[in-house]
């Protein structure tokens, strides 16, 4: 019995990104990304793990599309890595790279597999970061030209196209935080880098028009659901300010053509927006076709008198996952609806959303993961719940295809449906990928659902 049935069209899927999978870092003309100078630097990431190799996607790819085959999606988010495609400075296009997208999108295109293309998951090259990386105004426009390289391969069979991943991790983990690339802790350079990114957006959007896309064009975003830890007045503007840094950063200028008007207050010991040229605004606010959120996380906040900005804290989750965050698929209803309510009307996408496990492969070859078919079956009822709200989602896509290279966790998390040995890279489907099979092929939830007791 199917209950919680999803629209007719509905975009069932999965989702991963060029360094975490492809490996071949040095082959065919890729040059280096910042990915690979950070995971190459000692104490950056996990028991010193690079993706140097990661799952060797970029001589398997064929079988492992097989796996979205089984899985019976009918869509596959995956990004292109920018040092393929352009990997010198001066611009000059390496077609085998091209070539490798190329092949990758004809063959989902003919199994009926929707492509979802992400143009830019954290890989700048490492040229480009020599000269400034996102703290050069400049690198926006090398942006545009490396997207406009690959519409005039891909213009014409690509149905959605993503310009960015997560431009809050690109510009604040990456450059305030320095738990990503390119790993530094300077908070006036983060902000920097944030317009920056917004700012190669925008640019992409123009370059993909000017190209003649026939597909859709996006862009994705992580967004948190915080949330005052009390009614005192100083938690409810803790609050306020956690989300202007998590969501409303992106948010205002993406929809509204404008920074939160309390973003130059908050940030004032640090910039003074000087960066900010006069039509930047408008050229991030371009319109768009959809939007993809990123949904991982919702934040008890209260007010602290600590840190660089004195006013907020997240409160630690009471039960969280390894990874130190809690599971609350209340705060996807949330997130969905706030979007639609707030700032667009245009259809939106669950890009991601995951859990990460211990996940092993038992004596009978079996990965019983029942935690994340109860994280999944949790968030798509979350999801169904904002579409009778009214939310016009179209499409849901868990993070991840298979295990991978998780970033500054290497490879000691897994994410993915598909269990992979590294020493072999054989995959084996996890009991996640069996339940998600029958979720996709149904168009909604099975009963009774594998997964047991429901969070």
């Amino acid at each position: 019995m199917t209950t919680n049935r999803f629209p007719d069209g509905f975009l069932w899927g999965t989702a991963t990104a060029a360094y975490q999978i492809e490996g071949a870092v040095d082959e065919d003309g890729r040059t280096p990304s910042i990915w690979d100078t950070f995971s190459h630097t000692p104490g950056a990431v996990l028991r010193s793990d690079n993706g140097d190799v990661a799952c060797d996607h970029y001589h398997r790819w064929r079988d492992d599309l097989d796996l979205l085959d089984d899985l019976g999606v009918n869509a596959y988010r995956f990004s292109i890595a920018w040092p393929r495609v352009i990997p010198e400075a001066g611009g000059n296009v390496n077609p085998k790279g091209l070539d490798f997208y190329e092949g990758l999108v004809d063959e989902l295109l003919s199994r009926d597999i929707t492509p979802v293309v992400t143009l830019y998951h954290w890989d700048l090259p490492q040229y480009l970061q020599d000269l400034g990386g996102w703290a050069n105004r400049d690198t926006a426009d090398r942006f545009g030209d490396y997207v406009a390289a690959v519409a005039e391969r891909l213009a014409d069979r690509v149905p959605y196209w993503l310009t960015l991943n997560e431009p809050y991790c690109s510009s604040f983990v990456g450059h305030a935080q320095g738990l990503h690339a390119p790993g530094l802790r300077d908070e006036a350079v983060a902000v920097r880098a944030l317009h920056h990114l917004l700012l190669a957006h925008g640019t992409a959007v123009q370059r993909l028009r000017d190209q003649g896309v026939g597909g859709k064009v996006g862009i994705t975003c992580n967004l948190t659901a915080p949330y005052p830890a009390s009614d005192a007045d100083d938690d409810v503007a803790a609050a306020h300010r956690l989300d202007l840094v998590e969501n409303r950063m992106f948010l205002d200028p993406l929809f509204r053509g404008s920074y939160p008007p309390d973003a130059a207050e908050y940030f004032r010991t640090v910039t003074d927006f000087d960066f900010v040229q006069a039509g930047d605004l408008a050229t991030i606010a371009q319109p768009l076709d959809f939007f993809g959120i990123n949904y991982y996380e919702q934040h008890a906040v209260q007010a602290s008198a600590e840190g660089a900005h004195p006013g907020w804290h997240r409160v630690p989750d009471p039960d969280p996952t390894i990874v130190g965050i809690g599971v609350h698929p209340e705060g996807l209803h949330t997130v969905l609806t706030r979007v639609a309510r707030d700032y667009t009307s245009v259809p939106l996408m669950v890009t991601e959303t995951g859990i990460a496990l211990h996940d092993y492969v038992d004596p009978d070859g079996r990965v019983n993961d029942a935690e994340r078919v109860s994280f999944y079956e949790s968030h798509i009822r979350a999801a169904h719940r904002a579409i009778d709200d009214g939310v016009p989602l179209i499409g849901f896509f868990p993070w991840s295809l298979m295990d991978d290279f998780e970033w500054s966790w290497g490879y000691g998390y897994r994410y993915g449906m598909h269990y992979v040995d590294y020493a072999t890279q054989a995959r084996i489907p996890k009991d996640s990928a069996h339940w998600f099979a029958k979720v996709a092929r149904a168009n909604g939830l099975v009963e009774p659902s594998l997964g047991g007791a429901r969070p």
